[in-house]
């Protein structure tokens, strides 16, 4: 098929959105290309149409777990073939899923970069066909941006074991110093950046200076149609402005990380469908999330990057209709982002003395450990060594981007089982242990697919079959995996720790100092310019396109900003305006005071009657004592 034939045979469009489809025929003749496209800009079709039309299979790189899973779910309610490897599968299912990519017609393979490091995904790439190699939020790969994540490094590890086969990096946030160290970064074979200007002509960012936040977010949802996002700082405030909300009439619900996958599913789709109408946030709620007609993002608090908030507000206005990006903030909120940015930068002894912790909550011994992958509890582990949290999270990111662990988000995954005997022997163990046998008919009979993969299973629903208690189908799965008949694992949904190299010794721990200093510059120069943002009197829509280095940026006419200039012209005008209309009136017709204010249609009473008074004064109209005239 076209290129043509499979957008509409998969996506049901009839052409692509603007610079799509130059970015998919780049792709298809075998150029490295870098695409910069604003939120919402259709990304995912750009790699997803070229590995289609040929043979092989795409490996797509991406940080976000929850977006991979989507990703995939979209691709297979297409009947198209698509996996994701991600922390918290085994390795044996992890095998198997490789194996598929290599012998089946598994189209695309999603990795989050951390797997990279693992030789046995290494060993089995290079046996793949590969088509195309696509990295998604590729800024993240650059020390310049403002989301770097070391594990990114490791993608080069892909063009080693491909080095004929296409890349194609995607963001929707990059400023020309980070344009370019991508493609560096990459081993772009020569440079190729396709950009759509991120300038959203429908979306007006406004931003308030104020105390009370508050009183101008009910005004906001009061006077803004649709639904909205409110993000917020921290996991306690969604809760508590949420609550505020809802108290003062307004349908609302919060989200964060913190909350288990099946809550956040709920609430997830509770929004999708305007059955809850504002959404308070962290922000950990958004990404992959494709709702057009969101009319209004608020962030309470100032943003710690100028691309996290672009990209965070970038989330109004997609189906182009007017929409509005506010932001909220007062002189505390500046300070506050101050004091973050100094607890992000550990000291070199304090990252020792973490690590050290490290070892010790897990109990993992001098020398041990290597290629353990642990669920990890931040909150717990924070609360055990009374350790701030935003500290001990950078600290973390300083000792993976050293090569000594591996850190993944919280990831949902669904229980799994996979027989691991032959048919054959399943039969006779059936007849031998006739207290499973029941159990084991039902599973097969419910799930197909357990002799060759690990499928997904719900244990509730199992009991619900067997009308027995949820802890005795897991109690009966578990013997199952002791007695070696399955391969049982339990839901999870927690993030993962990875000890990458054995636990070292502090003394022979070496961190970066250099590479910390610099880290710190950056993110000093992205605070500052967050802030800058918040008190310039540019306007905000030329502010944000210069940023990200476009030339020549036209005012939107509908930000703050422009609407002030506006409103000051019009007042600096208004008197002439006035007068003009007074004496047109006047030269039609001798008209009473109350007649001729009442009939000028500009200015207030107030600012009417000084005019009259100054053409009186200035002899240019007369009256008699009743009526006026010229």
């Amino acid at each position: 098929m076209t290129i043509h034939e499979i957008l509409r045979h998969y996506w049901g469009h009839s052409r692509f959105r603007p610079l799509q489809e130059e970015i998919v025929q780049q792709v298809l003749d075998g150029n490295d290309t870098l695409a910069l496209l604003p939120t919402g800009g259709g990304k995912s079709i750009c790699f997803q149409v070229p590995a289609l039309v040929r043979p092989g299979i795409c490996i797509v790189v991406s940080p976000l777990i929850a977006l991979m899973k989507d990703q995939v779910e979209n691709l297979k309610e297409k009947g198209i073939k698509a996996i994701a490897i991600t922390s918290g599968m085994g390795k044996r299912e992890i095998d198997i899923q490789l194996d598929n990519c290599v012998y089946g017609d598994i189209k695309f393979l999603y990795l989050s970069p951390e797997r990279l490091l693992s030789e046995l995904v290494k060993e089995r790439i290079r046996h793949m066909k590969v088509n195309l190699i696509a990295i998604d939020e590729a800024h993240c790969i650059s020390q310049w941006g403002y989301d770097f994540r070391p594990p990114y490094l490791r993608i080069t590890a892909l063009r080693e074991l491909h080095p004929t086969v296409p890349v194609l990096a995607l963001t929707a946030t990059a400023t020309e110093n980070v344009v370019k160290d991508i493609q560096e970064k990459l081993g772009f074979k020569k440079p190729n950046v396709l950009r759509k200007s991120f300038e959203r002509k429908n979306v007006a960012y406004v931003i308030f200076n104020l105390e009370d936040k508050f009183r101008k977010l009910f005004s906001i949802a009061e006077n803004i149609q649709g639904t909205g996002i409110v993000y917020v700082r921290n996991r306690r405030e969604t809760q508590e402005v949420a609550r505020v909300l809802g108290l003062n009439g307004f349908s609302s619900d919060f989200y964060h990380a913190g909350l288990d996958h099946l809550a956040r599913s709920a609430k997830q789709e509770a929004w999708k469908k305007g059955k809850v109408r504002i959404m308070v946030a962290t922000n950990a709620f958004g990404m992959g999330i494709d709702k057009p007609d969101v009319r209004f993002v608020v962030h309470l608090d100032i943003p710690e990057s100028v691309e996290a908030y672009f990209q965070e507000a970038g989330r109004a206005g997609r189906d182009e209709q007017r929409a509005y990006a506010v932001l909220l903030y007062d002189t505390s909120d500046v300070a506050q982002l101050r004091r973050k940015l100094e607890l992000s930068f550990p000291s070199v002894d304090e990252i020792r003395k973490i690590y050290h912790q490290l070892g010790n909550f897990f109990q993992v011994a001098y020398g041990a450990g290597e290629g353990q992958s642990l669920e990890f509890d931040l909150p717990e582990f924070c609360s055990r060594f009374k350790l701030d949290v935003i500290k001990t999270l950078h600290a973390l990111k300083f000792l993976e981007k050293d090569g000594y662990i591996s850190l993944s988000e919280s990831v949902f995954l669904p229980s799994r089982v996979k027989v691991m005997v032959t048919s054959e022997d399943l039969y006779r163990f059936q007849v031998e242990h006739s207290a499973f046998d029941t159990f084991i008919k039902l599973i097969l009979r419910s799930y197909g697919g357990m002799f060759e993969q690990y499928t997904a299973i719900r244990e509730y629903d199992i009991a619900k079959r067997m009308e027995q208690p949820y802890q005795v189908v897991k109690d009966m799965l578990t013997q199952l995996k002791t007695m070696e008949i399955i391969d049982y694992l339990p839901q999870s949904d927690k993030p993962y720790l990875q000890f990458v190299r054995p636990r070292f010794d502090n003394k022979d721990l070496y961190i970066d100092r250099r590479y910390i200093g610099d880290r710190k510059a950056i993110v000093t120069r992205q605070v500052e310019a967050v802030i800058a943002y918040a008190g310039s009197s540019e306007c905000r829509s030329q502010f944000l396109l210069s940023y990200f280095n476009e030339a020549s940026p036209p005012k939107c006419g509908i930000c703050d900003i422009c609407l002030e200039e506006k409103r000051r012209a019009t007042a600096v005008n208004l008197p002439e305006q006035i007068e003009n209309e007074v004496v047109q009136l006047l030269s039609l017709d001798h008209l009473s005071l109350d007649k001729l204010i009442t009939s000028i249609s500009l200015g207030s009473e107030k600012e009417r009657i000084a005019v009259v008074r100054n053409l009186l004064d200035s002899g240019r109209i007369k009256t008699d004592g009743t009526r006026y005239y010229v």
